[in-house]
């Protein structure tokens, strides 16, 4: 009717073309997933140092804990940072599913647009590791360990 060839097998190599990317999607949801819940467990530690330094009256102590909240917030830009990456890995490598589909049903010549986008998940995907990276090595320098910092 359109020009469209909707034959068994022609759907199916579409869907095993589709395949890479979908799994990729479903990394990109884990990770999601662990990102977040490290973020809950960075805001948590937050409300927990807030409450010590509410009920703390030594001054040094308050240092130490403020110094510790500068350390909280730093770890929190930086995975949030990485949760905006991997959205937006998420949303580009759905597009790519999305544009395979819609190349394969009408006329237009999209091969370097989906190529484009595909890489351009890959490049966020990519930057999310790396601020999450960067925020564990903050953790890690941040952790007290018989009342020092850790360096």
């Amino acid at each position: 009717m359109f020009g469209i060839d909707l034959q068994t097998e022609n759907v199916a190599k579409l869907i095993q073309l589709a395949l890479g990317p979908v799994f990729l999607l479903s990394g990109v949801g884990i990770t999601l997933s662990m990102l977040t819940a490290r973020l809950a467990r960075i805001v948590d530690g937050a409300h927990t140092l807030e409450d010590r330094r509410e009920a703390a009256s030594d001054a040094a102590r308050i240092a130490h804990i403020d110094e510790d909240l500068r350390f909280i917030v730093r770890r929190t830009r930086y995975i949030n940072s990485a949760i905006a990456q991997s959205t937006t890995a998420a949303f580009l490598t759905a597009l790519t599913v999305t544009l395979l589909f819609a190349s394969a049903f009408s006329p237009l010549n999209i091969g370097v647009l989906i190529a484009g986008v595909f890489v351009a998940s890959l490049a966020c995907l990519s930057l999310s590791f790396l601020m999450f990276l960067i925020e564990v090595r903050i953790a890690t320098r941040s952790l007290r360990i018989g009342g020092t910092i850790e360096r």
